[in-house]
């Protein structure tokens, strides 16, 4: 599996025909189908609302069909980006958000997804949660 040919389908203008190069279709995110139409169209709002999008790849695990990243992107948030707790408008904020990813690859396909990311963190990056320390 070409991890960075994948990675950089989230970078770049993509369309649903790159995305079956690499994933199933649909290939389940968290358990719900998503299209290749879907990733080109998630891809694509990721792509809107964060510039200077940089990946720095902290852990990489493989082990037989599976393989787990835990990455950083490091972005600058300059459109719409919708949230948990809703849509946030372009703050310009460099943002760093943590996100951890378990891909089940068959046949040279990625054929599952597990996503996880700090969302609580990147809602307080955003400014829509405010951090409280304990005395």
């Amino acid at each position: 599996m070409d991890l960075d040919a994948v990675l950089a389908l989230w970078d770049q203008p993509s369309v649903a025909a790159d995305f079956r190069k690499y994933y199933a279709d649909p290939v389940p995110v968290n358990g719900a189908p998503v299209t290749a139409e879907g990733l080109a169209a998630r891809a694509w709002a990721l792509q809107t609302a964060f510039a200077d999008r940089r990946t720095e790849l902290v852990h990489r695990i493989e082990t037989g069909d599976q393989i787990v990243i835990g990455f950083y992107m490091h972005v600058r948030h300059v459109g719409p980006y919708d949230t948990p707790l809703g849509r946030v408008e372009a703050t310009g904020r460099q943002l760093r958000i943590r996100v951890n990813d378990i891909l089940t690859v068959r046949d040279g396909l990625i054929t599952d997804i597990w996503v996880m990311s700090d969302d609580v963190d990147l809602m307080r990056q955003l400014g829509q949660l405010q951090s409280s320390v304990e005395a």
